[in-house]
């Protein structure tokens, strides 16, 4: 789209000169789409090798009960509010023994959050991160060998790109230094003042995910030898993953403008939410190799060989940034729509029309992660320059959710 504007994160401001891409010239990637069923599945199994069904098809035996189609009305409760005054959060990940680890787009910090008292405990601040716009300390995710291994991971924008890291975390140490030496897993993301994507994630194979923005810069998102405007999938080592749907590259998936939610539903299937420009924002079910359409398409309808969407808003509605599966649907968080967002699904179809909750009643909504069953916890986003923060902002709530 053509315009004096640009929105960012449900803000429009003046559009500015794109800040130029940081390509992997490393990368030879092959191009054309994989081919198989649109259900949206990871193709790999557990150990990331291909496999010849789906995991989707793997996790459901036969015998096995028909998906369940969450009803149409869903609730959320607000059951407390676990912590407050925490500066410009952005990323979140649960400990296993309960307690949250939350990471400071700004101030380049990871906090300790004691589930049941709020106190915080600051970890250490993670080197090398460059905060500037929508770029800094952004997604964070625990190793999924955490038990033994001790191991956070990070994604953030650097002076020259954004990047994933991972570092030890030691709770003998005193407050403030019980973070290791950051370990490069991954680098050469684009990065802009707008559009650095962010968000981390360990799917069910194990291997890690990344949503990247195109930095500003629309015609990276169609470009495979662009690390910009993707999804990405490698081991947890920065390895392009086995199975992956182009040889040697850690794309596995392509056309997108910024994604900031990852989410896995209970057949394994993967969905992410996605900033529109002007007209829509998207939830997707991601399916390895398909092109999801930007900057030629934005929304549904938008033709062959793109897409579509599961669900889509107007601008003004989502902003999406954080989405989790929890009760049948996935949860949504928005930014500049300010409101938590249900999605009830079956399969990777909506079930219902997306019904909204919250909203207004606590400003930006960055993040949302699940707590265990029915439950949910919830990032806000008020003090990130863009929102209008009250006293004890920004806070994480606990919420009930059918």
């Amino acid at each position: 789209m053509t315009g004096g504007t640009r929105r960012v994160e449900g803000t429009m401001i003046v559009q500015r000169r794109a800040v130029p891409a940081v390509l992997a010239a490393a990368l030879l990637l092959t191009a054309g789409c994989s081919s198989g069923s649109s259900d949206g599945a990871d193709p790999s199994g557990a150990d990331g090798s291909t496999s010849p069904t789906s995991t989707a098809a793997q996790s459901s035996p036969a015998g096995s009960p028909a998906e369940q189609t969450p009803p149409a009305k869903g609730s959320v409760k607000v059951l407390r509010t676990v912590a407050t005054g925490l500066k410009s959060p952005w990323g979140l990940a649960p400990l296993p023994g309960g307690d949250l680890i939350v990471s400071s787009r700004d101030e380049a910090t990871l906090t300790r959050v004691d589930d049941k008292t709020g106190k915080k405990t600051e970890l250490g601040e993670i080197p090398g991160v460059s905060p500037s716009g929508e770029g800094g300390l952004l997604g964070i995710a625990l190793s999924p060998d955490y038990a033994s291994d001790h191991m956070i991971y990070a994604y953030f924008t650097s002076a020259s790109d954004n990047r994933i890291v991972r570092v030890l975390y030691d709770e003998k140490k005193p407050s403030g230094e019980q973070l290791g030496a950051p370990d490069t897993v991954f680098r050469g993301i684009p990065k802009g003042v707008i559009h650095n994507g962010g968000r981390i994630a360990f799917g069910p194979d194990k291997m890690l995910y990344a949503g990247t923005g195109e930095s500003g810069d629309k015609g990276l998102s169609q470009d495979k030898e662009s690390l910009g405007g993707k999804i990405l999938r490698m081991t947890p080592d920065g390895e392009p993953a086995p199975g992956n749907p182009f040889p040697d590259s850690p794309v596995y998936s392509y056309g997108h403008r910024n994604v900031q939610g990852l989410a896995w539903d209970d057949k394994q299937r993967l969905f992410a939410s996605e900033f529109g420009q002007d007209t829509w924002d998207e939830l997707n079910a991601i399916k390895p190799g398909d092109n999801y359409g930007w900057p030629e398409a934005e929304g549904k309808g938008g033709g062959s060989g793109f897409h579509d969407p599961v669900a889509q808003w107007s601008t003004d509605e989502a902003s999406p940034s954080g989405v989790a599966y929890a009760e049948g649907s996935v949860w949504m968080a928005g930014l500049g729509g300010e409101r938590l967002w249900r999605i009830p699904l079956k399969g990777t179809e909506t079930s219902a029309e997306p019904q909204a909750f919250l909203e207004g009643e606590y400003g930006r909504l960055r993040t949302v992660a699940p707590a265990g069953g029915d439950k949910l916890w919830l990032v806000t986003s008020n003090t990130d320059g863009r929102g209008d923060a009250k006293g004890d902002d920004d806070r994480i709530l606990e919420l009930e959710v059918k």
